[in-house]
């Protein structure tokens, strides 16, 4: 997983800013390189739906081909997932809708950046799974986002659960 650690700078504000930023840029930088090329069965997570990259998928593509590069589809989806750490339906859904299920890991937070409840719903801000349940994906595609696509990009725990590999 790549994972930002806090920031000095008090203007980047760690729990937002920050973290939503580098997870946007690690994409970016990703696009930028071959690093998969380079090593193909290197997997990564990024944390946090991806920050931005849900939401800006044709904008990165559009840079992708701007900079003579592969468009980050092919380039970088068959190493890199994201999580479902979102705190709301419409930031889930373009995980679904843009990302696809292939590359979808279930996360959840315990302790995470937003603690408590949510005074709207009246839910956990980082019950997750509510918003997964609510996509209408079928059984095959939620069966990826909960357990499969974990046991792809964790092929040694795949090893050591029921079912192997």
């Amino acid at each position: 997983m790549i994972h930002a650690s806090a920031s000095c700078n008090p203007a980047a504000r760690t729990l937002g800013a920050h973290y939503l930023n580098a997870d946007t840029a690690v994409f970016m930088q990703l696009l930028h390189g071959d690093l998969f090329g380079r090593f193909p069965a290197l997997r990564f997570v990024i944390p946090h739906g991806g920050g931005a990259v849900p939401c800006h998928w044709g904008r990165l593509h559009g840079l992708a081909e701007r900079m003579g590069r592969p468009p980050p589809g092919p380039h970088l989806m068959g190493n890199v997932f994201l999580d479902t750490c979102v705190y709301h339906q419409p930031g889930i859904d373009p995980l679904a809708d843009v990302i696809g299920p292939d590359n979808i890991l279930f996360a959840s937070e315990m302790l995470g950046a937003v603690r408590g409840v949510n005074p709207g719903t009246g839910a956990p801000w980082d019950d997750t799974k509510r918003y997964i349940d609510r996509l209408g994906l079928a059984e095959a595609d939620r069966r990826k986002v909960f357990e499969l696509n974990a046991r792809r990009v964790y092929p040694r725990l795949a090893a050591r659960l029921p079912g192997g590999p």
